[in-house]
Formats: structure tokens, C-alpha cells, sequence
């Protein structure tokens, strides 16, 4: 649920939240758009054999150690149905990685990166698929109660369709970047009734243009109307996802670092019955699309995967609401050898499938990025991987060099080498 520091949508800043923990407290948690439903809550604890690695303000990362309302349509910006094939070269990551069995390779985008000649042209040659970094989150679409606004994620729809790739939605239900009038409801029907029609409108808006996956934090748009939600730091992801299109509404962030439920304005009003509220009305505003729920720090077979695998297997019992799960892997450097051990966990939870989808990995080491593509390779059900943005110079975490390109659009060492891995 990371998102870059460009103006509109930077990340909070700690001086946003009167009250918030300082950086030494927020051991595997962050500020602004890492920060789970609660932000001000104690840090959650951390499962033993686990050390807690603070990158920045925004996040850390554990590794393995010791109301029904009447809805104007709002802008009336044409979506458009997809006619191309997609851009991306047989040569480029994505050709690649779709050669081995897989999906796709996708990439974060918004407006700012799409204007971005260099940025946009890499993600024609190189990647398959697009997650909306901010436009699809509960701020951007409706920052007032049944008044919706579109125009950002019309707009990475429409260059999307327009150069045949996939959609990855992002997000319906997140506890950031979350709008004051939604944090502030104070009782479980009328959140219920808020997240059935903010799920039911963005949902339905792009319908059939979403493949699918995270549905408390992203959404692939494959299909004309559907939308994504995410819930949080506190997220599930719900990802919508259609056949041969893009993933994704997501339920998102919804662990504490134990695998126990986060605190936040879901949770507290609704219990954990606010994932099976959201994948419900993912499901029925889609229901050919596919759902997943995501996190951070589901990088190695730790209590929070435990937690997560443990969930889905209580929210899909008798049924099929979640069809995938998510890890993000916002991995610091060196951070990479639970990546195997951690998706293999994740798909003995019974889902069809699971995806890496935020990746960027500080210092951008080739051993890194190479280990990480080799567990997804390794796992029958690890179906995609999204990094989290193209170059360097457009990074949430731009101090780190997490990308595959570097600040002038040039391919780092690792791009080669997972070139070369993918070969």
C-alpha cells in the first residue's frame, strides 16, 4: 500500500497525527501510508525469532531471526474497453516471466509516472500489468460520503487499455489514506452499509477490466467497471481478477506482526467480519473477478503468514470468497531467503493463487531480485509479481535504490540479472 511522495498524495507526515509513536516505536509498522488501521495504537508485537529492520519513517520490515446513499456517477470521463495487445516485448520482463508459466510482471503507475515519457515507455516495453498507486484509494474515489471522483483512475484505466495491459486494482478497504467521515462512523451498520457501497460503485465502475486480485488493497482492472478497495495497514487485499485481464481489489494491512487482527475502524466497529463484508461485495459486484487480501512482511514463513494462512482458511471454509493472497515484499537488502519458504506457506492456505505484489528491495542487489524470482518460479501458485514502480527517481523509498531502473531510466545490474534468470 505504499505510495510515492508526489504532492497530492505524499505520505503523511508524523506530525499529521498528534500522538504518534516516534520512528525507534514503530518496530515492523510505519507512518502515513504503511501504518496500519490504527496508527497510534502500540506497536504490535513481533513473533519470536523475528528481528524488526527500520528502513524509514514509513516502514520496517520483520525478517526471519531471533449507509444507503443516493451516488452521483461523478466525472463522466469515458473508460474504454481494450482492442490492443499488449506493448511489452517477448525480450522484457514481462515476456519473460510470462514464458516461464506466469501472469504477468507489472508495475505501479498514476498519472504522474504515465506523463513521464522515459517511465511510460519502459512500462510498454517491460511490464504487463499496472497497479493505480493512489487513484483507486478510498481519498482519491470518494472523499466524501456517496460523492464519487474517478478521474485519476479513468485515467490509468484508459492508458492501460489503451496499450493492452492488465489491471491490477488498488484499493477498496485500507486503514490509510482513509477519509476522516469514514474513520469517524461509529457504529457496525453503518460501516457495513458504507463499505457495501463504496465496494458496490468503484466495483462496478470498472467491471471486466480488473484481473483481480487484492480487495482490502488493490485492484487489477481488467474489466470495464471494476474498481479495487483496500482496507489498510490493517488491508486485505480482495484483488478482483478476470480471465486474461488484470488483477484486483484488495482487502489490505489488516495483521499486527503476531498474526492477530490490527486495530482500526473496521475492526473495532466490526469485528473480523468486516473481510468476509468486503469480499461478499466484491463478489457481487464482480463475480467473475478474482479476490485476494494482502500484506507486508509476509516475506518468510513468520506468525503474521501463520495468521494470514490461518484467516483465509476460516473466511473460506465451505466456500470460495478469497481466491488469492498478496505479499508485498518491501524487502530491505539481504532480506530475501524467506521468500520460497513464505509463498509456499501462503498457498497451503488452499487459495488458487498467490502473488508478489509491491516488490522493491533496498539497494536493489542482483542476488536479491534473482532469489526472489526464483521462489515464485519454484511455487506452482505464485502467479504474478508487481514491482512496486520503474526507476529509482520515482520511488516511495528513493534513498534505498530499490528498482530494477535507475534514476535516469537506465537498467541496473539486477534487471540483467533477472533477465538472464528468466532466459
Amino acid at each position: 500500500m505504499a505510495s510515492s511522495s508526489d504532492l497530492q498524495y505524499a505520505p503523511s507526515h508524523p506530525s499529521d497525527f498528534p500522538g504518534s509513536p516516534s520512528p525507534s516505536m514503530l518496530c515492523c509498522r510505519g507512518l502515513g501510508t504503511v501504518v496500519a488501521l490504527a496508527m497510534v495504537e502500540a506497536p504490535p508485537a513481533r513473533d519470536s525469532g523475528t528481528t524488526c529492520v527500520y528502513l524509514n519513517d514509513y516502514y520496517s520490515q520483520c525478517q526471519p531471526g531471533s449507509a444507503t446513499t443516493t451516488v452521483p456517477s461523478g466525472p463522466t470521463t469515458t473508460v474504454t474497453t481494450p482492442t490492443s495487445t499488449s506493448t511489452s516485448t517477448a525480450d522484457g520482463l514481462n515476456g519473460k516471466f510470462v514464458a516461464k508459466g506466469k501472469k504477468f510482471w507489472g508495475s505501479c503507475a498514476d498519472s504522474g509516472t504515465l506523463n513521464i515519457a522515459a517511465n511510460a515507455a519502459i512500462l510498454k516495453s517491460d511490464f504487463g500489468q499496472v497497479t493505480p498507486e493512489n487513484s483507486m484509494k478510498w481519498d482519491a474515489t470518494e472523499p466524501s460520503r456517496g460523492s464519487f471522483n474517478y478521474a485519476g483512475a479513468d485515467a490509468l484505466v484508459n492508458w492501460a487499455v489503451s496499450n493492452g495491459k492488465m489491471i491490477r486494482g488498488h484499493t477498496f478497504v485500507w486503514h490509510s489514506q482513509l477519509p476522516s467521515w469514514v474513520s469517524s462512523i461509529g457504529d457496525g451498520a453503518t460501516l457495513t452499509t458504507v463499505i457495501q457501497n463504496h465496494i458496490s460503485n468503484l466495483a462496478g465502475r470498472y467491471k471486466g477490466k480488473l484481473y483481480g486480485e487484492s480487495l482490502v488493497f488493490a485492484c487489477h482492472l481488467s474489466n470495464q467497471n471494476n474498481d479495487a478497495c483496500s482496507l489498510g495497514r490493517l488491508q486485505v487485499w480482495l484483488l478482483l481478477l478476470l480471465p486474461d485481464l488484470p488483477d484486483s481489489t484488495s482487502i489490505s494491512e489488516i495483521f499486527n506482526e503476531d498474526g492477530s487482527l490490527r486495530s482500526s475502524v473496521f475492526s473495532q466497529r466490526l469485528g473480523e467480519g468486516f473481510v468476509k463484508i468486503a469480499f461478499e461485495a466484491a463478489r457481487a459486484a464482480d463475480p467473475n473477478a478474482k479476490l485476494y487480501i494482502n500484506d507486508y512482511n509476509l516475506d518468510s514463513n513468520n506468525a503474521k503468514v501463520q495468521g494470514m494462512v490461518a484467516l483465509v482458511k476460516r473466511i473460506n471454509n465451505g466456500t470460495t470468497l478469497i481466491d488469492g493472497i498478496g505479499t508485498q515484499m518491501h524487502l530491505s537488502a539481504g532480506g530475501a531467503g524467506g521468500a520460497q519458504a513464505a509463498l509456499t506457506a501462503l498457498a497451503s492456505s488452499g487459495v488458487g493463487e498467490v502473488a508478489i505484489t509491491e516488490l522493491d528491495i533496498a539497494g536493489g542487489a542482483a542476488n536479491d531480485y534473482v532469489t526472489v524470482v526464483r521462489a515464485c518460479l519454484a511455487v506452482p501458485q505464485c502467479v504474478a509479481i508487481t514491482s512496486w514502480g520503474v526507476s529509482d527517481a520515482n520511488s516511495w523509498r528513493s534513498s534505498t535504490t530499490p528498482l530494477l531502473f535507475n534514476n535516469n531510466y537506465q537498467p541496473k545490474a539486477a534487471y540483467t540479472a533477472v533477465i538472464q534468470a528468466l532466459s
